[in-house]
């Protein structure tokens, strides 16, 4: 048997919208089961969206440091935003938030993994990339505003944000899978088989 995810979509009987806000929705479903019942799922719409785990040449991450009103918490993260633009190429959108966020540029692109945040309760897609040869933006820095003008930078070592992951001390999904997949990726010698930054990603397709 092949471990690996398919595409399937069960019977949707009636559907609706009950709230609409600025960048995802909230929908209910009424879905036919296995043993003929309809049942309502209730789950987030939402864009999809892209994060990058830059890796410098000390084999440091970059992080910020950000406030997340839901969590209540100032949370170490990793450079990630929304798919604004549907059909949006990801790779495009991860170049920009990485300049937009930290202003810094990378030549080398791979996709690192790609995940659903919550797929009991949110369509969310995001796909992780890793960008290495790091360097400086041209041009201005981004304007920033709302929670991002408070934001905090830190290069940290791979090994110390291991640690810091298995010992409950960073939550964020994307830091969390990023430096994980990393670091397997090395130890299973597949680092330099990761897939190229313009894979196929049948969760968000878009024009290459």
């Amino acid at each position: 048997m092949t471990i690996k995810d398919a595409p399937e979509e069960w019977e949707i009987r009636a559907t609706k919208t009950p709230f609409v806000g600025n960048k995802t929705s909230v929908r209910t479903d009424e879905v036919v089961m296995p043993d003929g019942s309809v049942v309502g799922r209730d789950y987030q719409v939402h864009p999809g969206s892209v994060a990058v785990l830059a890796l410098d040449d000390e084999d440091r991450v970059l992080l910020i440091r950000q406030y997340r009103h839901p969590v209540r918490q100032k949370l170490w993260e990793i450079p990630a935003g929304l798919l604004d633009v549907p059909g949006e190429n990801p790779l495009h959108a991860a170049q920009r938030e990485l300049y937009e966020e930290a202003h810094v540029k990378a030549e080398d692109w791979r996709v690192l993994t790609d995940v659903y945040t919550s797929p009991g309760g949110c369509d969310e897609a995001i796909r992780i990339f890793l960008a290495r040869g790091l360097s400086e933006a041209d041009g201005e820095r981004f304007e920033v505003e709302h929670e991002e003008i408070d934001l905090e930078y830190a290069r940290v070592p791979v090994s110390e944000l291991v640690r810091g992951v298995l010992a409950g001390e960073l939550h964020n999904n994307c830091l969390v899978v990023g430096v994980l997949s990393l670091v397997a990726a090395r130890a299973s010698g597949e680092l330099d088989g990761l897939r190229p930054a313009e894979a196929e990603w049948p969760a968000r397709p878009f024009e290459a």
